[in-house]
């Protein structure tokens, strides 16, 4: 459990990172759509209107990334074993046909993003991605095919925790 707990506080942290990028982004625009020197001079300057849907913008992502801080705040650290089946939460390795290994976090909200923990590549993916949809319910030694045409890949799920 502490290991997990560890996982999910650091997600947390790259998730606060994001948010305060996220929030500088949104001031800045919101300066510069407010700035004096950007009153249009003609009906063709069209700056401060590009800013001001520019800071809606930045206004609307750092929110949203707000919404994604509480959501990995309120998730609870539940450590998965060989029998569980995948759910929100789990930590997931994937081999590829390859060999290659793949280590997952399923989590509520942050699908794409990419992070270090311990030395260890970590994608965070939700339950409504692809991928998220193929894993959930599925257990560890379950093998299933992803992808399409030449980007198709097969994969073992190797570990759960």
């Amino acid at each position: 459990m502490q290991y997990k707990r560890k996982l999910i506080d650091h997600l947390i942290v790259e998730l606060e990172a994001t948010y305060e990028t996220a929030l500088t982004a949104a001031k800045r625009a919101h300066s510069t759509a407010t700035d004096k020197a950007n009153v249009a001079e003609n009906k063709y300057d069209t700056l401060a209107l590009e800013a001001a849907y520019l800071a809606e913008g930045q206004a609307k992502r750092a929110s949203e990334c707000h919404t994604d801080l509480d959501a990995i705040r309120n998730l609870t650290a539940v450590d998965y074993t060989h029998k569980d089946a995948i759910a929100v939460g789990a930590l997931v390795r994937l081999i590829d046909q390859h060999e290659k290994s793949l280590l997952l976090f399923l989590a509520p909200v942050s699908g794409g993003l990419k992070f270090v923990f311990e030395q260890r590549a970590i994608v965070v993916i939700t339950q409504s991605s692809p991928l998220g949809k193929q894993l959930l319910g599925k257990f560890v030694d379950d093998e299933f095919e992803f992808g399409s045409g030449q980007h198709k890949k097969d994969y073992l799920i190797s570990d759960i925790a």
